[in-house]
């Protein structure tokens, strides 16, 4: 990996320069904005896409409530789980950072002296994208859409070549989908019992939001009183 990234004939060294070429072009304020937004802006907008879709999932009528919630607590363990993948995966490949071994390239970020592939920012947030998407279409597709455009930040700021991103993504979603069914199985339990809570069902079921299986009852209930009213009128 790091000999093809020495080449300046492949297309991945071409695809950098073309990319982070624009920088060179951009005014310098419009740099420093995409700086910030590759390095922290884009991680802290997926953060609350997470908790407008939280906010959203919470109102949802059925027993499905509980699922949904699980399935967002673990877009952010999906992506920290993605990390930890990435650790081993970088110390084996030890791909350094394109600006040491290329000249020429505007690099927005200094101080990145770690491996290159895969990259982390990539990785974290397509599997939030990711997991998001499982959760709720409309929410995911635009995670997805961060995550994206996460991925053309980190080459335009000249601290990642292309395929470190493509390497992210597919990481990143293959953590989030295939480790999926074991989280959701640990998690769903976790997420109705605190549906059950008095004091903390709030942070599953939007208070006013009847929980299906503790009121059941009451709709029965409700029902069998208003049979006997009727009887007692046809009396």
């Amino acid at each position: 990996m790091a000999g093809l990234a020495a080449s300046g004939s492949n297309p991945d060294v071409e695809l950098l320069y073309d990319i982070n070429g624009l920088a060179k072009d951009a005014p310098h304020w419009f740099d420093r904005v995409m700086e910030f937004v590759g390095e922290y802006g884009l991680l802290l907008a997926l953060v609350l896409l997470v908790l407008g879709c939280w906010w959203s999932v919470r109102r949802r009528p059925g027993e499905e409530t509980a699922s949904s919630v699980a399935g967002l607590v673990w877009a952010p363990l999906a992506a920290g789980v993605a990390v930890l993948v990435n650790v081993p995966i970088r110390g084996f490949v030890e791909r350094r950072r394109p600006f040491l071994d290329h000249q020429g390239l505007d690099v927005l970020v200094a101080g990145k002296t770690d491996y290159s592939f895969v990259s982390d920012h990539a990785t974290i947030t397509m599997a939030m994208g990711v997991a998001l998407f499982v959760v709720h279409r409309g929410f995911g597709v635009a995670g997805i859409a961060l995550a994206l455009l996460e991925g053309f930040c980190r080459v335009y700021m000249g601290v990642h070549y292309p395929t470190d991103v493509v390497g992210g993504f597919a990481l990143g979603t293959a953590v989030a989908l295939l480790l999926s069914p074991p989280a959701m199985a640990l998690l769903t339990p976790v997420a109705k019992a605190v549906e059950r809570s008095p004091r903390a069902g709030w942070l599953v079921r939007a208070r006013g939001r009847a929980y299906a299986g503790r009121d059941a009852l009451v709709p029965g209930a409700r029902r069998e009183a208003a049979g006997a009213e009727e009887r007692d009128l046809a009396a």
